[in-house]
């Protein structure tokens, strides 16, 4: 492993300030309230003077058109605050399946996280997503239930499913009290205190009093979990823990600290951020609990030049600049780049390299963010998330680093589209502006995709539910003001092998002149491998080496071409085994030829189409359940479970996204607007042969017609 030389130790004064920074996010299901959170933490930390609210589209985060219409957060937006003496870099994510890229990138780069939970719901289908993205990136998390004050809060209930659904060691560092309506206060299970909420909703602080005497036995109980799992954490205190000596609060509060930075323990908070209730305590906890940028490992990457090698960039003012492009803006006066400087200093101006594109990349203007708000700055260091503009050629998850010391940090991984559609400019002179536009929306958006359609010369887009596509037709149409012709949402399938044939890819042209010449004998079926398992098996030299990788250009080809029907392949094994060349007519291409023959004659009758499945949560009031089941049976819902908690049931399965197309409408009639559900993509499995042979006539139908 490659480190870093000895450094000349930082300036006292930048050490000072990088101490007091936390870089945040705020993630959570969808309407568990994390951008209700947000607009509680700005007002409180005096960072705006008037309170946003979700409901009534004034949320300050929430500030496109379309999050204000429908109330829900589309883009992460990004902003700074402080609280006691700290500064906070602040990311609100969105809740919304959808747009799950926009939570993906966000955790790359953050040092901690606050999971909001709903005190009725508790752990929801999509808090379980953004849990498992946030401990891919190893972020430490604090969690807050919310909305405690509602009928059926639960807050020992959503707990429990914190550590059960998700399966992390949460511990309660308070406890309510009281619940629903009664919901007046909370236990600081540290301090041993008492404080009670203003039954003034413009007041956002408490008063100390007097601790409930009915609490007196689950306080001692959640008192002896705190101090133990604060013991677990220190090796020090796990001694005296087991000898029975008396540790104080803060050494217990150290403790917790470490073992959150070691993502091994999840303080647990609570309150109302609707009502202002809890929020200052939860700021408190940031500073406590959450990492700064110095708490954290060193920023690992490849040499580009030699993957097998690995170098660490340290959170260091003086060292190599190493930063990560993490979100891109289209913006008419050039894209806004967000970046995170895990190393280094930077400033407006400066030149740094992409080891991806091995291009030079210009600084521009360098600004901090407060949702769409900028205010500019002259440098940024180490442990500081920005926005440049003046970057042209990287994209999400691209390295921008010193010429001198290049390093390629780890990138992310978005999702694949699951849902197409087809779209047409209105008229003629609209077709160059929509191709420009599309490209800005694609910089935008890792989980969006625009292309021809090779089959049907269609334009087609990509995305990851009738949501998603529906936003970016309206920002075609009323942001860059681009009439558009919209087609029927369609499914994203994918193809694969029934079984495995043995076939011959006979590329064969001499009829005088220069000739092609390519035979390979191959074995092609269905592999456990998602993409393509390519095997090497030739002996003897019946295919030219030089012309193995040719064959499996072509049958990468095919794959992605998708033969008649145009949907891609995958799962797929090609095991090239044998083959005949020539010596003056074989080539690159007669190989090509000959692999994509091969390919073609290995799915004559043994194609077999993959549909995507979406994990399913619908929540319905109990008089409701029957309808809502029945409905689901008919969309070939596999329904695993219903949990029961008050009058509300929480149905739980898989279905093909194929089956909810218009979903929201139905149940809403079903239910008189009183369910509410929620998805995401859990893969990829077969469509019955009934319903696959109707799908395929359909397609190839489709097809005809437009030839």
């Amino acid at each position: 492993m490659s480190t870093q030389a000895q450094l000349a130790a930082p300036s006292q004064k930048w050490l000072d300030e990088f101490r007091k920074l936390r870089n945040i996010g705020i993630m959570a299901h969808i309407d568990a309230g994390k951008t209700t959170v947000t607009e509680r933490i700005l007002f409180i930390t005096g960072k705006t003077h008037k309170m946003g609210e979700v409901h009534e589209g004034t949320a300050t985060m929430d500030f496109l058109e379309d999050e204000r219409e429908r109330g829900i957060t589309i883009m992460s937006a990004a902003t700074t605050c402080e609280w006691r003496e700290h500064r906070m870099n602040l990311i609100d994510t969105p809740g919304h399946v959808d747009f799950t890229a926009e939570v993906e990138r966000s955790l790359r780069v953050l040092d901690g996280a606050i999971a909001v939970f709903d005190g009725v719901n508790g752990v929801e289908a999509q808090s379980e997503t953004v849990w498992r993205q946030a401990a891919r990136y190893i972020v430490p998390r604090i969690c807050f239930i919310n909305k405690l004050d509602r009928v059926g809060a639960n807050f020992d209930k959503a707990v429990a499913s914190v550590r059960g659904r998700l399966g992390a060691n949460a511990v309660p560092v308070q406890l309510p009290i009281g619940l629903e309506s009664e919901f007046r206060g909370v236990v600081d299970l540290l301090a041993n205190k008492a404080y009670y909420f203003s039954g003034d909703p413009d007041k956002q602080s408490s008063e100390e009093g007097p601790i409930p005497e009915h609490m007196a036995d689950d306080i001692a109980m959640a008192q002896e979990a705190l101090r133990e799992a604060a013991a677990e954490c220190d090796e020090a205190l796990l001694e005296r823990f087991v000898e029975g000596e008396a540790i104080s609060s803060d050494e217990i509060r150290a403790a917790l600290r470490k073992g959150t930075i070691a993502c091994r323990v999840f303080p647990v908070l609570c309150g109302s951020a609707l009502k202002k209730k809890g929020i200052r305590m939860l700021l408190d906890a940031v500073l406590d609990y959450l990492p700064s940028p110095l708490d954290i490992p060193p920023a690992r990457g490849k040499d580009p030049d030699d993957e097998s090698k690995v170098i660490e960039r340290p959170t260091h003012p003086g060292a190599p600049a190493t930063l990560l492009a993490f979100k891109t803006v289209a913006d008419q006066n050039g894209d806004l780049t967000f970046l995170r400087v895990y190393s280094g200093t930077i400033q407006s101006g400066d030149t740094l390299v992409n080891p991806r594109t091995r291009k030079t990349e210009r600084l521009g203007r360098l600004i901090r963010m407060h949702a769409n708000k900028r205010e500019q700055i002259e440098e940024a260091t180490a442990g500081d998330i920005v926005a440049a503009i003046g970057i042209k050629n990287s994209v999400t998850g691209d390295t921008l680093c010193d010429q001198r010391s290049p390093v390629a940090l780890e990138s992310m991984k978005f999702p694949e589209t699951v849902i197409s559609c087809s779209i047409a400019p209105a008229s003629g002179q609209d077709r160059d502006k929509l191709s420009e536009v599309l490209a800005r929306l694609m910089r935008e958006d890792p989980t969006f995709r625009a292309q021809t359609d090779q089959q049907t010369g269609e334009l087609v887009i990509s995305g990851m539910g009738e949501l998603h596509l529906d936003i970016i037709t309206t920002r075609i149409q009323r942001d860059f003001k681009v009439k558009i012709v919209i087609g029927r949402p369609e499914v994203a399938y994918k193809q694969t092998f029934k079984k495995t044939k043995d076939v011959e890819g006979r590329h064969v042209k001499q009829s005088g002149g220069s000739g092609q010449f390519g035979v390979v004998r191959m074995k092609i079926g269905p592999s456990e491998t998602e993409g393509l398992d390519y095997v090497d098996n030739v002996v003897g030299g019946s295919v030219p080496r030089q012309f193995i990788s040719s064959v499996q250009k072509g049958i990468k080809q095919s794959m992605e071409h998708g033969l008649k029907l145009g949907y891609p392949f995958v799962n797929v094994r090609a095991e090239l085994y044998d083959g005949q060349s020539h010596d003056v007519d074989s080539s690159d291409m007669a190989f090509i030829q000959a692999g994509a023959l091969a390919f073609r004659l290995a799915a004559e009758g043994n194609v077999t189409l993959l549909e995507p499945m979406m994990k399913l949560e619908v929540q319905v009031p109990e008089e409701y359940i029957g309808d809502v089941v029945g409905d689901l049976g008919q969309r070939r819902a596999n329904i695993s479970e219903i949990e029961m908690g008050g009058n509300i049931r929480t149905i739980k399965g898989t279905v093909p996204i194929a089956e909810m197309f218009q979903y929201v409408t139905t149940l809403r009639s079903m239910t008189q607007g009183r369910a509410s559900y929620s998805m995401e993509p859990t893969g990829y499995t077969n469509v019955p042969d009934s319903l696959a042979q109707k799908i395929m006539e359909d397609r190839l139908a489709k097809l005809a017609a437009q030839k």
